[in-house]
């Protein structure tokens, strides 16, 4: 992935990360890679306002993968001492399965790891979705034990499909 540029994102971002997340979880578009929340949640996965709150949060970062000016990638990175929590990751459901996740998730790992000289990293995944934490157990993250409870009524986070959703927390040492 040497052609593939990362960087952090600006308020001028802001539109084009929401497009992203949204074409990744939720939609008829979500369901052309294997990231969709389709079958679980319906509405918006995030909103102008979650994402710029997001980009200038002095305690993260939102990182973007591009390459030739494209965005294919996000990530949102926050530290809280000796450890490092990371969501909104979204990579471009037609461009799922080529890296672009990866060489985001190895670059906010080295984030965290170097400069911000964290420990652990740690993400919520709702427990319905297996096959996702099924690859970030591939990438070392392992379940915690942790959860917490999804946000009925706020449809900011969407709409949910089903009356069991929750999260569980994954974490990886660093």
């Amino acid at each position: 992935m040497t052609d593939l540029t990362i960087r952090p994102a600006e308020v001028a971002d802001v539109d084009a990360v929401v497009a992203l997340v949204t074409s990744a979880y939720r939609g008829e578009a979500s369901t052309a890679g294997w990231t969709t929340e389709h079958h679980l949640l319906r509405g918006q996965r995030t909103d102008a306002a979650m994402v710029t709150a997001a980009v200038t949060d002095l305690d993260g970062t939102v990182l973007l993968a591009e390459r030739d000016g494209e965005l294919l990638g996000c990530m949102q990175v926050v530290r809280s001492g000796a450890e490092a929590h990371f969501g909104m990751f979204a990579v471009d459901p037609t461009r799922q399965a080529g890296g672009v996740g990866s060489a985001l998730l190895a670059h906010a790992e080295d984030l965290a790891r170097g400069p911000w000289s964290c420990r652990s990293m740690d993400l919520d995944v709702i427990a319905q979705r297996h096959q996702l934490i099924a690859f970030y157990q591939r990438r070392g993250y392992q379940p915690t034990g942790e959860t917490h409870p999804f946000p009925y009524g706020d449809e900011r986070f969407g709409i949910p499909q089903r009356d069991d959703l929750h999260f569980v927390v994954l974490r990886r040492d660093l």
